[in-house]
């Protein structure tokens, strides 16, 4: 499984996922362009040394990604998505993707992935922040690969 961020927006977000990939090997995908100066100070700053044990692609647009992962299944992860995760089956070569803080996935995204999942949550909640969120769902899927 690998992770992929769509034009995250937060440098700390991102450091919490690179470190959420390492504690669970997955691989880390980042979908540009970013909301801060994607380098490898900033990185560093944020995900202190654990980026250096993240297998980290960078893809320049969201057709890039695409034409670069054609064989493989891209799950988003949205508050719009009607499947519960624990009900969905993870397969082990999937892309989980989540979108930018601040907006999510326009439309052209959220209509080109294979699947939309949710994590159901109380009716007064808005959303849980997008590391935690990733961080719930790779561990279900891993928690499948282990049955």
């Amino acid at each position: 499984m690998r992770l992929a961020l769509f034009q995250p927006d937060i440098p700390q977000n991102t450091g919490a996922m690179i470190r959420i990939c390492a504690c669970f090997d997955v691989g880390l995908d980042i979908i540009h362009p970013t909301g801060y100066i994607f380098n490898e100070k900033n990185i560093k700053q944020a995900a202190l040394d654990y980026v250096e044990s993240v297998s980290l692609t960078e893809h320049d647009s969201w057709e890039l990604f695409l034409e670069n992962n054609k064989d493989k299944r891209i799950i988003l992860l949205s508050t719009k998505g009607k499947v519960n995760y624990t009900k969905f089956d993870f397969k082990k070569d999937d892309f989980l993707l989540v979108g930018r803080e601040s907006a999510g996935v326009p439309d052209k995204v959220f209509n080109s992935v294979h699947e939309v999942i949710t994590i159901p949550m109380s009716e007064n909640s808005r959303s849980l922040n997008v590391a935690v969120s990733a961080g719930i769902v790779i561990a279900e899927s891993r928690r499948q690969f282990e049955k």
